[in-house]
């Protein structure tokens, strides 16, 4: 499946066309040193405006959705850790310095020029629904809507992409973890939402045929929100 061409061209008329492809290369850069083999910056601006139209967000709104689901992860590489990027579990002391990359990414959202509702996002797209989330520690509906559903498109993505700790999840594994953290990790209706999309191609999984020698079962069940959901271990 060749994503690439057609994503590249869903959502730039929401921002500024310069903007956008400046903000597309850096979503690229984000997914190489994320490893990522698929655009996936890119999948997860067209899901979250899918939603985003689906909850009638209007459309300035839709804009700083997409230009943040573009930079989401850009305080991960401003931060240049080797244990980013680790196929180990993280520590305790790494996990609560890692916690900084929001932070970090808004500041650095707003140098390459995003408004400041989309560096918003950024800082907010690790809240949880519980409370349980970071840098700031909101929950429910003191996460703004859009942040929310950065977070569901987010994790829909990843679980979807295979990383070099596991395979990709298939496209049923993927909804049903999502809807298993939905109360938790998640707002139950953006997953439902999702849930009853008609299938986008950016929603399809990249999952192989053959099993791979790491398979879904070897995170830590313990630690489920941050093996599968985080974006060091997602």
């Amino acid at each position: 499946m060749k994503l690439g061409s057609m994503v590249a061209l869903q959502g730039t008329d929401l921002i500024d066309k310069a903007t956008g492809e400046a903000f597309s290369e850096l979503a690229k850069t984000t997914d190489r040193f994320e490893r990522y083999d698929n655009p996936h910056g890119q999948r997860i601006a067209i899901i979250a405006d899918e939603l985003a139209m689906m909850f009638h967000l209007a459309r300035h709104d839709r804009g700083s959705l997409h230009a943040a689901a573009l930079l989401h992860d850009l305080g991960e590489v401003a931060m240049e850790r080797d244990y980013i990027q680790a196929t180990r579990p993280l520590t305790t002391e790494e996990r609560i310095d890692l916690a900084r990359h929001p932070i970090i990414g808004e500041r650095e959202a707003s140098r390459v020029g995003a408004d400041r509702a989309a560096q918003l996002l950024v800082r907010w797209h690790h809240e949880w629904w519980n409370g349980a989330g970071y840098p700031d520690a909101l929950r429910r509906e003191e996460i703004p809507l859009a942040a929310r559903i950065l977070r569901v498109a987010d994790s829909y993505a990843a679980l979807t992409d295979a990383r070099p700790f596991r395979s990709a999840f298939s496209e049923e594994e993927a909804r049903r973890e999502l809807a298993d953290r939905a109360g938790i990790e998640f707002d139950p209706a953006v997953v439902n939402m999702l849930l009853s999309m008609e299938p986008l191609p950016e929603m399809a999984s990249f999952a192989r045929a053959a099993d791979d020698e790491l398979s879904h079962d070897s995170a830590t069940k313990s630690d489920r929100g941050w093996n599968l959901f985080s974006s060091f271990t997602k």
